[in-house]
């Protein structure tokens, strides 16, 4: 992936958080977002998205979506679906999930 194609999904991934007050993005080279000790959103190398979602959601998300599971740096990121390119030109309903993301890791056991 070209630097220039990575740059625009920072900027994609940078705007969607920034409709979510409740947190901030994190990271320098590490992209992500996380609360309550527990990430639940990340930027990988390649340029993809990836929401952590109660496993319920997750299923419905995949199916919904034609979607599958999240990888980051060779591994399956349990409880993350991939965010299909298609939803990363709707922000607003992104930025809905990833709510739902933040009031999940929220509602666990504190890290």
């Amino acid at each position: 992936m070209s630097s220039e194609h990575w740059t625009k999904r920072l900027a994609i991934y940078d705007a969607l958080v920034a409709k979510c007050p409740e947190f901030e993005r994190k990271g320098k080279s590490m992209i992500y977002t996380s609360a309550n000790g527990y990430m639940f959103s990340l930027l990988n190398k390649d340029g993809e998205i990836g929401i952590r979602l109660p496993k319920d959601r997750y299923d419905r998300f995949i199916e919904e979506h034609s979607s599958g599971p999240y990888r980051s740096y060779g591994s399956v990121m349990r409880e993350y679906v991939l965010v299909p390119d298609e939803m990363l030109e709707d922000l607003d309903t992104l930025a809905a999930y990833l709510n739902e993301s933040y009031a999940y890791v929220m509602s666990l056991e504190p890290k």
